[in-house]
């Protein structure tokens, strides 16, 4: 793979304003009057150049409007454009959301967690017998649990699984600000604590548990992982995020300015990244189909979030040979998001006996979302096989 580092660098470094002396003044033309009238003839017989619809055809004007125009920063206003929207969404032509599963309950719920934060969080089961086991389901950067990962999950449930997910606060449906994470460890025990709360459920004693992560949520499953070591049958990990190349760490400099201006401004947002849509997602159809997830974070990432982001993977870099539980890896060779040659190293070193790497030749990064509806759903199935094998086993051993 190429080298990127000035390309991380661009993510990282704040925009800043071109010097004074360097901006050249724009003065007001003096206004005239001759032609004015013939002038204003022309412009009232020119009818006003409409912005092309977002999904016409797909969606109502007025609805369409009144989710672009929404500001998502706080979780009141993403639970209403979710609301309003979700019907929407669970119609658009994707094998995720076409699967006809018989039998399948849900259940979406709100509840404050021991810092006072309201989590929203989602769960997927088979209603007409007892669960094989529990997947507890870690989203990506930006995302949540109720969009791709829906369809997601539901394939799972159809197995006999119980999925349980959470939006981590500042994402989704949770309360915070958007995309923000002033700390990936206090995320990191959210999430283990409302994990504990489904394991802690009577109905759900003596069952297989298992973390599921996929990108960002792969680092937040190892995360929970190293804290609870012995807590858990194994992991899925769906092109984690647990190392950054070499080639795209920041330079000492840089990194010092991040952290500086993440000091002084924390929640201020950096220069645009390139589109995550276009590098994750391999068929153009699917990444238009991004547009629909209204509530994902799509905007420029806040400096405490990409500093603590980097400093989370770094620490999980050093710490890739305490990873000890049973686990499958699947990653796309072509993955430009997360290095594939990431997972490799995770593999090797992982002083687990029980692992297995699953690279798809030529996929991107959204290997459950993105690809090719035959490659999601052969990734669906290896990581669905893996849980039968391990959940048999675990129970036969009890």
């Amino acid at each position: 793979m190429a080298s990127k580092p000035r390309a991380f660098a661009k993510v990282f470094l704040p925009a800043l304003p071109p010097p004074p002396l360097l901006t050249a003044p724009v003065f007001p033309r003096r206004p005239t009057t001759r032609g004015a009238g013939a002038a204003a003839m022309s412009a009232a017989a020119t009818p006003p150049v409409q912005a092309p619809r977002k999904w016409e055809g797909l969606v109502d004007e007025a609805l369409e409007r009144d989710v672009l125009g929404a500001c998502l920063d706080q979780a009141p206003e993403r639970r209403r454009v979710r609301e309003a929207f979700k019907d929407v969404q669970l119609s658009i032509d994707h094998c995720l959301f076409k699967g006809q599963y018989s039998g399948i309950g849900t259940k979406e719920s709100y509840e404050r967690n021991s810092r006072g934060v309201e989590i929203f969080s989602k769960c997927w089961f088979p209603e007409n017998h007892r669960m094989k086991a529990i997947v507890c389901l870690c989203h990506g950067y930006g995302d949540t649990c109720t969009f791709f990962l829906d369809g997601v999950a539901r394939k799972i449930a159809s197995a006999g699984y119980g999925v349980f997910a959470l939006d981590y606060p500042g994402f989704g449906l949770s309360e915070g600000l958007h995309g923000y994470i002033p700390s990936f460890d206090t995320l990191v025990d959210d999430v283990a604590e409302h994990f504990a709360k489904v394991k802690g459920n009577p109905e759900h004693s003596g069952l297989p548990s298992f973390l599921f992560g996929q990108s960002m949520g792969g680092a937040v499953a190892l995360k929970v992982h190293f804290k609870q070591p012995n807590e858990w049958n194994g992991a899925i990990l769906v092109a984690p995020m647990c190392k950054i190349a070499d080639d795209v760490v920041p330079p000492w400099p840089v990194r010092q300015v991040l952290i500086f201006m993440a000091k002084l401004l924390p929640k201020e947002k950096l220069v645009p990244q390139k589109d995550l849509a276009e590098l994750a997602f391999k068929e153009k159809k699917k990444q238009e189909q991004c547009s629909f997830n209204v509530i994902a974070y799509k905007d420029k990432p806040r400096l405490r979030t990409a500093l603590e982001m980097l400093n989370t993977t770094q620490e999980i870099e050093r710490c890739l040979e305490e990873v000890s539980l049973p686990m499958i890896i699947l990653h796309g060779e072509a993955d430009l998001v997360t290095d594939p040659a990431v997972s490799k190293a995770l593999y090797e070193k992982a002083k687990s006996q029980d692992k297995k790497l699953c690279l798809y030749k030529g996929a991107y990064h959204a290997v459950l979302e993105g690809e090719p509806d035959d490659t999601i759903f052969q990734a669906l199935n290896d990581l669905i096989s893996w849980l039968d094998q391990h959940s048999t086993k675990d129970e036969g051993s009890s």
